[in-house]
């Protein structure tokens, strides 16, 4: 008998398997008919994806290509290097998409990708309701964590007004190719951007005046693009107002003024997200006051958010907040570290725009802040959080189905407030950083499969509040802004006594067709990753000199280039 639920209109193999399908409630089939996304590239929560790399997504039939709209339903953000802008590809076969970059992603950096419920198979099938989105992080290149402090950024007008710089995000505004650096004040309730100087340097201008005003004790934020412009936005939460800020990106290192959007009592975290899957940034907070819990805010797409949902964050006092996918099901859930009860609590995506949170996992302190990224490298998402007035640090290792296990205790000087993590040696794996308010700066190494070490530890000015690893210098590897709230300073850090110039052969501070000399001695075989004379041509930092890093040279360095800040 014919089976008109099989595809391709042939007879069943078995007369029973046609009246199984049949038997089927509606929605199951429903949802069995639907586009499925059978793999990514690069693989979710993997660390050292190339800078230059494509992004594609393997589906499980022809997809149609018309229902692919760039920055609507496949679209990429860096969270450093901004909005991912490119054309699409699709193979022969009609079943793999691939978005290919216009540039150059940042060095070491999260990149979060998302793929709409919008996107359709060639006969009409759309993918489930939820969307897929994923998770990735770039490569950074070799370092010797030799620190040199290359520049340091005044938050204040004048030095006897404090600001209260309690932190920041590090997001290229002004689209020119080099990371800015963006400061939150709970004082001066404002975001004041400080535009780098694009000439390697590492060094940045004052901040941009007027700043952009936020609402009283503006704390935790983070960078997206809200409204689909392919300009860098962002989202501040305002703790004595219960209120998240949204501010649009000009593209000139300014924003709009804020869209103030009333939240829950005395918001705390803050994640960006596509919860609803339908291709567009969302916004979860943190509310501690009271029992606590959590507020999710739907985008229409356009920057513009529906009334405040609220959603059980699973502990009391829900305080710190992060975005990741810890059940490996192709949707971003949240983690949620809680004050009062001590806990931390995966709250996993339902897929449908709702959330569920799991049984909580002590977290050995009340959670000031939680970082997610897979820190042993076996393909699951884990957590690194601080514990405020505890004086400690935890790692978290998740298996992948929503649970977490107990917390491997790290210590840390006084009053614990931030975790930050980045592939500071550049061996493709997490690295960590904790921030003290009481204390300086921790450096602890991670071995490959998250244990890590004690490395060292960074004096503050004051009082550490804040580590943003980033590549300030465009060199590859993770340099570090570090944020102290009571001296209102940001401390950048170079990697390294000086930038790693990629090409520069003959150490002449100029770039020139004549270092393709070097190039071809090195290029007659490997180049070993600890030869200095030939690293300088890798410019993939693969370990070898081919063709490929001759045609990043000729591409880059076509005529003659000098490099700044550069002592031959």
């Amino acid at each position: 008998m014919k089976c008109r639920y099989c595809r391709c209109g042939a007879v069943c193999a078995f007369v029973g398997t046609c009246a199984l399908v049949l038997a089927l409630p509606v929605s199951v089939r429903a949802e069995q008919a639907r586009l499925k996304v059978l793999g990514v590239d690069p693989e979710p929560m993997s660390v050292g994806a190339s800078i230059e790399t494509r992004i594609r997504v393997y589906f499980d039939r022809p997809v149609d290509r018309d229902t692919f709209v760039a920055r609507r339903t496949f679209w990429a953000f860096g969270r450093w290097s901004g909005p991912v802008d490119g054309t699409f590809h699709f193979s022969q076969d009609g079943r793999t998409a691939t978005l290919i970059p216009d540039r150059p992603l940042s060095g070491g950096e999260q990149v979060m990708v998302v793929v709409s419920h919008d996107v359709a198979g060639a006969e009409g099938e759309t993918l489930r309701d939820g969307g897929y989105s994923w998770q990735f992080w770039t490569h950074a290149r070799r370092a010797d964590m030799a620190w040199t402090e290359v520049d340091r950024l005044v938050v204040r007008t004048n030095q006897n007004q404090r600001t209260q710089a309690y932190g920041g995000f590090a997001t290229d505004l002004n689209r020119d190719g080099f990371l800015d650096v963006s400061i939150v004040n709970e004082i001066t309730a404002d975001v004041r951007v400080f535009l780098n100087h694009a000439d390697r340097g590492g060094t940045f201008g004052e901040f941009l005046r007027p700043t952009n005003p936020v609402r009283q004790r503006a704390s935790p934020s983070e960078p997206t693009d809200f409204n689909a412009d392919g300009l860098a936005d962002a989202c501040v939460v305002n703790i004595d107002d219960n209120s998240v800020s949204v501010l649009i990106g000009r593209g000139d290192g300014t924003f709009q003024p804020q869209k103030l959007i009333t939240v829950g009592s005395i918001p705390r975290g803050v994640a960006v997200l596509d919860a609803d899957g339908d291709g567009d940034t969302d916004i979860i907070n943190t509310n501690s006051g009271g029992a606590g819990n959590l507020t999710l805010l739907l985008n229409d797409g356009a920057g513009n958010f529906a009334a405040p949902i609220p959603i059980e964050g699973g502990g009391t006092g829900e305080f710190a907040l992060a975005a990741g996918d810890m059940n490996n099901d192709g949707l971003l859930d949240v983690v949620a570290g809680s004050q009062t009860s001590q806990q931390i609590t995966v709250v996993l995506a339902d897929g449908e725009g709702g959330f569920i949170a799991q049984t909580p996992q002590t977290a050995d302190g009340a959670v000031w802040q939680v970082m997610i990224t897979d820190v042993n490298g076996d393909g699951n998402e884990d957590v690194a959080a601080v514990n405020g007035r505890s004086n400690r640090a935890a790692i978290l290792m998740g298996d992948g189905r929503g649970n977490l296990a107990p917390p491997r205790r790290y210590p840390t000087d006084p009053f614990a407030l931030a975790t930050d993590v980045g592939d500071l040696d550049g061996d493709d794996d997490m690295d960590w950083v904790t921030s003290s308010y009481s204390g300086d700066w921790y450096i602890y190494i991670n071995d490959g499969a998250g244990n890590f070490t004690f490395r060292e530890s960074i004096p503050s000015p004051q009082a550490a509040s804040c580590a943003l690893p980033m590549d300030i210098d465009n060199d590859g590897d993770l340099d570090l802004g570090l944020i102290d709230e009571v001296a209102d300073l940001v401390l950048i850090m170079r990697n390294g006594d000086t930038a790693n110039v990629l090409g520069d052969g003959d150490g002449n501070c100029r770039i020139n067709l004549a270092d393709l000399d070097g190039m071809a001695d090195c290029f007659t075989g490997p180049a070993e990753c600890a030869d200095p004379e030939c690293a300088v041509f890798d410019f993939d930092d693969d370990c070898h000199v081919d063709l490929r890093d001759v045609d990043y040279f000729q591409r880059r360095y076509t005529g003659e280039e000098s490099v700044p800040h550069c002592e031959p």
